[in-house]
């Protein structure tokens, strides 16, 4: 039970920074230069997490094999089903500019940007909750790294959402449950993966890794491209070896 509370905690945790970034992004109007950057570094630091946590922790626990196998699911699954929302109105769930459409312009266009939300978040999550499998300590660089990604999401997703003409009650109402849904997949990822066997959970931590890592291509660097240019690559690699720092530390 301490273990399921624990992980829950944490996955609340890095949840909550979807909330605090949709607070930003709704109530003040942050420069789009300034999301990008932070979305940017954002991406640094989730693709130190994906490759010495995630990848790396899954082939240290199964082999190369299953790791592999995996990970492409992880992409395949993500990109399938981020095809999907996209043609119902989620292609921009995380831009903060007038690129969302309004619910008048694609009916259904809400519902889309909810699941897909779902789909950014749930996998992230499931993999905190596997980190304390076996009595050992949470990924703290898995956490950190969910939550620097989680606040910009958050913060561009309100932005655009503000936008397009949805309520204050449907985006702090759509983030607040995504937080909730984090904590109770950390909750997931502990209690009903616990006697899985060392194949499968390296399979689903490298799964959550190659969904991670394809949405980092798919949303989180063309957002942060749009506006910060040239300068991405750089905001990146600061991202990435201050996550690389911090598991090193």
């Amino acid at each position: 039970m301490q273990g399921a509370l624990q992980a829950g905690g944490w996955g609340l945790l890095a949840g909550s920074a979807l909330v605090m970034g949709a607070l930003a992004g709704f109530l003040v109007p942050v420069p789009a230069r300034i999301v990008a950057g932070v979305m940017a570094f954002g991406s640094g630091v989730l693709l130190s997490a994906v490759s010495f946590d995630l990848i790396a922790e899954a082939n240290e626990r199964g082999g190369l094999t299953p790791t592999v196998i995996g990970a492409l699911i992880g992409a395949v699954l993500y990109a399938g089903a981020d095809t999907v929302l996209a043609w119902r109105g989620a292609r921009h769930r995380k831009r903060s500019g007038r690129q969302q459409p309004s619910e008048e312009q694609h009916p259904g266009s809400g519902s889309a940007i909810a699941l897909g939300a779902l789909l950014d978040g749930v996998p992230e999550s499931i993999v905190i909750g596997t980190s304390l499998l076996g009595g050992g300590a949470v990924s703290l660089v898995t956490v950190v790294a969910v939550f620097i990604s989680n606040v910009p999401e958050g913060l561009s997703s309100a932005s655009g959402m503000r936008r397009a003409g949805r309520g204050r009650g449907y985006v702090f109402g759509l983030w607040s449950g995504i937080a909730v849904i984090s904590a109770l997949a950390a909750v997931f990822g502990y209690t009903v993966l616990g006697d899985a066997s060392a194949d499968v959970l390296a399979g689903i931590t490298a799964l959550a890794g190659g969904a991670i890592l394809t949405m980092i291509a798919d949303t989180m660097i063309p957002e942060a491209y749009e506006d910060t240019h040239l300068l991405t690559g750089l905001i990146i690699v600061v991202g990435f070896l201050a996550a690389f720092a911090l598991s090193h530390a």
